[in-house]
């Protein structure tokens, strides 16, 4: 697993590298991911990319719901599922 601390992050955010400096924010849990979330998920991916990362997704089996899956495509973060 890829130590969240390297890209400035809390230490329990679960990332998971796709290759070809592509990684992803892994959520799993159950309950459905909104717009605080995805603010979270921003602020993280920015984090990311300033480190020289090309592409960020997020990977996560709980719905998502359209606001925020809208504000996440903006952003160019696809979501995946786990």
């Amino acid at each position: 697993m890829i130590d969240p601390r390297d890209f400035e992050l809390h230490p329990k955010t679960v990332l998971e590298d796709l290759g070809r400096k592509h990684f992803a924010i892994v959520l799993d849990r159950k309950s459905r991911i909104i717009m605080s979330d995805g603010r979270k998920i921003q602020d993280k991916a920015e984090k990311l990319m300033e480190k020289g990362l090309k592409k960020i997704s997020l990977k996560t089996n709980a719905p998502v719901c359209s606001k925020t899956e809208k504000f996440l495509s903006d952003l160019k973060i696809r979501i995946l599922p786990i």
